[in-house]
């Protein structure tokens, strides 16, 4: 998850309107006046809206609204926008892939919170603002000395220096019931006025606790199955890189030129490869026709001029004789006239030489004819060679080639992206088809379904609940204003013990952050507190060493959380015996650690605000830089006005 776009009207802390893109990395976020931009209470009051109003102390004035719109990309990869009205309503909004359009999802606040942590991913609020919203009033040495109080939904208990089990702060529900006379008053309780309405007011309280602990139960198991629909969608979208592989692939192969896109046929490949056998016999083809015209020619060539048959002398000749006995054998009689005979001779003679003269012309006109066979071959070998290479012909000035050896070099490229993108079909089809990802196609309707009958009890219970902690602490300061009303001397021993105190020196150590801090991480995790604390040791110790210059070198937790810390010369101690700074120091790495860890399973924004304020000059750039390395991790945005650390950042924000 990451933001994306902030967008205000008339907030305090930022300027009068604008909007505000945010990418991924280190960023800085430089407030517009010497005032910190609360982009973490922002982000909360938009995120987690509780209904009552409490958000309107953001705006900037009374005299007109605050608006205030969050863009992030959640964890299912969806843009949202969440839009509200500080001190007023709201709506959150849906990007449509396919449209690019936002669409309304919800404008009622309950449903909006339920479907923040349902479908975008949000963890529950105090997760959120105890390890991803990093302000200066959550460092140790600004809380107050002793006020414990729940260190996670997992139920640790912070622990005093010497190892024993601290006592409970009054605000606490577990100092609601000690035994009377042991208690002391917490600072600011006041003895109830009207017990009998104070009574009332606990029973209704202890009603009210029921019920948030049913919602907290629910909620809890909700979360549990969000959980396990992150890592089943996790699962389903490890097929998302080779499905855009198949698309890239097949993008390219169908941009990829074919023979017909350019007006050629199928088998250009086989024509090119052939074109060699064709031109050799095509040349064959013509060295042959030549030789036989050259034959003819010669035939030609030793054949006579024909005479015409009237130029013929001899042709007259026996024509005039045979005619001339003709008209001689009618001037005999008796055996003259056979002279007339004579004529047959003549006349057979002359038609001779009229045959001869046919043969002739003939065989002239045969030789002519040869020719115009001779054109009328090589015409037709010209034909064939010309259908069979001149798609080759054309290729060659298509892909801009000089042989029709490299056409199929041109055209190979489509066969490979084929083979490519058959090649990763037939893996998708195996990704699919592997039985941890089939079961996971499987389950995921099912805890759906699971997830919408929780989130309608939760519904059932009511359009809000107040957090559980919250209710406890309030009846816990309820039943002890009761308990001093009831016995006015609870106050004055409180008194005389806090100066007996202060006369005397003495100091209770700073609260024991680990606790906490490795608790929430676990409920996030979904893993127990041992888990969470192999996972973060070795890189909380870098963290620590680094910023205090080496004089603490090993961190150890028991069980529980709380932790011990080893010094340089090797001995150990609770975390809450050192010097205020140095437990800050402890609190900035272990809260560095837990960010870089977490953001290997579940990416959330990193809100830095004013946190490094009051810390040493010296140790800020070193904070930087561990903060852009969580900036290569997750999403970090820094609200400071410092100009070092944004120079150290991926880009410096105005707000």
């Amino acid at each position: 998850m990451n933001f994306v776009e902030v967008a205000v009207q008339n907030v305090r802390g930022f300027s009068p309107a604008g909007r505000f893109s945010l990418k991924t990395g280190y960023l800085v976020l430089k407030p517009p006046t010497a005032e910190l931009s609360p982009l973490a209470g922002l982000s909360l009051a938009l995120l987690y809206a509780d209904g009552r109003g409490g958000d309107a102390a953001l705006a900037a004035s009374t005299q007109k609204a605050a608006k205030a719109a969050l863009t992030l990309v959640g964890q299912d990869s969806v843009t949202y926008r969440v839009l509200r009205e500080l001190g007023g309503g709201g709506s959150l909004h849906r990007l449509n892939p396919a449209t690019k359009q936002p669409e309304l999802v919800t404008q009622d606040t309950a449903e909006a919170n339920q479907f923040l942590r349902g479908q975008v991913g949000l963890p529950p609020r105090t997760t959120f603002e105890q390890l991803f919203c990093l302000q200066a009033v959550q460092l140790p040495s600004r809380r107050p000395r002793g006020a414990g109080r729940p260190a996670s939904t997992s139920g640790l208990r912070a622990h005093s220096s010497t190892g024993m089990p601290a006592m409970r702060s009054p605000t606490s529900p577990g100092m609601a019931h000690s035994a009377p006379g042991m208690s002391i008053s917490s600072p600011g309780v006041l003895p109830a006025s009207d017990i009998p309405a104070a009574e009332a007011k606990v029973r209704e309280l202890e009603k009210e606790l029921v019920l948030c602990r049913e919602v907290d139960n629910l909620q809890f198991e909700v979360d549990g199955l969000n959980s396990q629909v992150f890592d089943l969608e996790s699962k389903l979208r490890s097929t998302d890189g080779l499905k855009e592989k198949v698309r890239e692939a097949e993008a390219a192969w169908n941009a990829e030129p074919t023979p017909e896109s350019f007006g050629l046929p199928q088998d250009i490949v086989a024509r090119a490869e052939r074109y060699p056998r064709t031109l050799a016999r095509r040349d064959e083809a013509l060295a042959r026709l030549q030789s036989e015209r050259e034959v003819a020619e010669e035939e030609a060539q030793r054949l006579p001029d024909v005479e015409p048959l009237v130029r013929n002398r001899n042709f007259w000749i026996a024509v005039a004789a045979g005619v001339g006995f003709f008209v001689a054998g009618f001037f005999f009689s008796d055996w003259g006239r056979y002279v007339a005979l004579l004529d047959i001779p003549a006349f057979g003679f002359a038609a001779v030489l009229a045959i001869r003269y046919v043969d002739e012309l003939q065989d002239k006109d045969r030789l002519s004819r040869r020719g115009e066979m001779f054109v009328a071959r090589e015409k037709k070998i010209l034909e064939e060679f010309e259908a069979e290479a001149g798609p080759v012909r054309k290729a060659l000035e298509v892909f801009d080639v000089d042989t029709p050896k490299e056409i199929p070099l041109r055209l190979q490229r489509r066969e490979q992206l084929g083979a490519e993108v058959a090649q990763l079909r037939a893996q998708l089809v195996t990704m699919e088809k592997h039985p941890e990802f089939q079961e996971a196609a499987h389950q995921l309707p099912v805890l759906r379904k699971q997830i919408e009958l929780l989130n309608a009890q939760i519904s059932e219970k009511g359009a809000f609940v107040r957090d559980l902690r919250e209710v406890e602490r309030e009846l816990a300061r309820l039943k002890e204003s009761i308990a001093l009303a009831r016995n006015p001397q609870m106050a004055g021993m409180g008194m005389g013990m806090a100066a007996a105190d202060v006369a005397g020196g003495g100091m209770e150590p700073l609260e024991d952050p680990g606790p906490l801090v490795l608790g929430l991480a676990g409920d996030l995790l979904a893993t127990d507190v041992a888990a969470v604390i192999g996972m973060m040791r070795e890189r909380c110790v870098q963290y620590f060493s680094a910023l205090t210059e080496r004089r603490y070198v090993g961190v150890e937790w028991d069980r529980d959380g709380r932790t011990m810390v080893v010094t340089s010369s090797g001995r150990r101690m609770p975390v809450g015996e050192l010097p205020p700074r140095e437990v800050d120091l402890f609190f900035l790495s272990l809260r560095l650690t837990v960010v870089e860890k977490v953001s290997a399973r579940v990416k959330l924004p990193l809100l830095v605000e004013d946190a490094l304020v009051g810390l040493d000059e010296s140790r800020l750039p070193l904070l930087g830089r561990m903060l852009k390395h969580l900036g290569t991790l997750t999403q970090v945005l820094h609200v400071s006005p410092h100009p070092g650390l944004a120079q150290l950042s991926d880009g410096p924000v105005n707000l």
